[in-house]
């Protein structure tokens, strides 16, 4: 090796190079699987969203909406729907500030505000632990130019337990859209995804969600429907033409959970596909790197094998000696490879706002490493242990 300081040096950067890509690799790659493997709240495998889009004015809105409902409810194999102003994993939607006092200054949280009636619950599947559902007398319409107080709200365990650590919200009052007056917490779901997906300013406020006693009701309209098991896709297309049976005149389009869902994490999917096409090519780099350094060495030395051989050293022996070098070479290379590793993370995170790196990531990274190259090494190695002592004497 001191013969030969170029290459172990080249061959202990480029583990270090690769060890720091890796382990800065899996923690971004365990993030974002983490991130889009998150439970929404609902049941996602028979629910789906239909969205009606008038293309001209209603004289009576609420009784097109009314009846648009009641249809989707009359249909075979339909556990029940509702009307809403957003849905999980829509991409964008409502959002607003949650305040325990009217004058307080900064907000206690953020929370998605979803518009629910006595439905919604069942609609969507989603586990109530405390409290009570929405009756129907407390459910108002509710039009852009029409914003009736109510009195009342559901939230999730996440955002009472935010702004009610004790766990005492049930009954507490709350602000959310009025600075002038509370509304009271009736009831307390186990959870329920915002719609929001991305891993920006949301991501603090990602399953805290309140879901108000308003019918939305308007030109454009998203329903939630929930189908009986095995059943969704069918009564998804019947739906469709159900609604387009009753009012011909507006766009009708519907996405099941699962298509939401596949959606909106496409991109986390598809950088996780990336860095592990990356981190493969860059460990196949590296595992060549050192096959032909260390065949390189091999050729070089095979006087040196033939002598010792025929000193009586035997084949385990010369293999042994450059699987001990190679490990030398390779724990320099890690030891570097892990304080760039920590030194890259702190950089993503100041600059990207990346998760932060375990250190187990880094110590598995350089595991990978050195067993990558006993690996590596061990052909040449074997090579090299297999030559006759007679012809690496006459090679000499």
């Amino acid at each position: 090796m001191r013969r030969n300081k170029f290459g172990a040096i080249l061959i202990a950067t480029q583990m270090a190079v690769t060890l720091a890509f890796l382990s800065n690799s899996l923690t971004i790659i365990e993030s974002r699987l983490s991130w889009s493997a998150r439970p929404t709240g609902v049941d996602e495998a028979n629910l789906f969203v239909i969205s009606s889009d008038m293309t001209e004015s209603r004289d009576d809105p609420a009784a097109h909406e009314n009846a648009d409902v009641v249809a989707l409810r009359s249909l075979n194999g339909v556990v029940d729907a509702y009307a809403t102003n957003d849905y999980p994993l829509a991409g964008g939607g409502w959002s607003l500030s949650v305040n325990l006092t009217a004058d307080q200054k900064t907000p206690s949280t953020h929370s998605a505000y979803y518009f629910a009636d006595e439905h919604a619950l069942d609609t969507l599947g989603l586990r109530l632990i405390a409290g009570r559902n929405f009756n129907a007398d407390e459910v108002v319409n509710r039009t852009a130019a029409d914003i009736p107080l109510i009195g009342s709200a559901i939230v999730t365990k996440a955002l009472a337990d935010r702004v009610f650590p004790a766990g005492d919200a049930l009954g507490k009052s709350i602000f959310l859209e009025s600075d002038t007056r509370s509304v009271l917490i009736i009831g307390i779901v186990e959870r329920l995804q915002t719609p929001f997906f991305d891993q920006g300013e949301s991501k603090s406020f990602v399953e805290n969600s309140a879901l108000a006693p308003y019918r939305p009701i308007g030109e454009s309209v998203n329903y939630m429907v929930r189908a009986k098991p095995g059943q969704r896709d069918s009564v998804m297309r019947a739906a469709e033409v159900r609604l387009a049976e009753l009012d011909g005149d507006r766009i009708v389009r519907s996405k099941s959970m699962s298509q939401l869902r596949a959606e909106a994490y496409r991109g986390d999917h598809g950088l996780v596909v990336l860095l592990v096409s990356v981190c493969a090519a860059l460990l196949i780099v590296t595992a060549f790197g050192i096959v032909g350094l260390t065949s390189y060495w091999v050729s070089q030395r095979r006087q040196q094998i033939g002598t010792r051989r025929a000193l009586g050293a035997t084949r385990r022996a010369i293999l042994s000696h450059f699987q001990t070098e190679n490990l030398l070479i390779a724990s320099a290379g890690a030891s570097c490879g892990i304080a760039f590793s920590i030194a890259l993370n702190i950089w993503m995170v100041q600059s990207f706002e990346v998760s932060r790196m375990e250190n187990s990531c880094a110590i598995a990274g350089a595991v990978i490493m050195l067993i990558l190259g006993q690996l590596a090494v061990l052909y040449p190695a074997l090579r090299a242990a297999s030559i006759p002592p007679a012809l690496a004497m006459r090679g000499g």
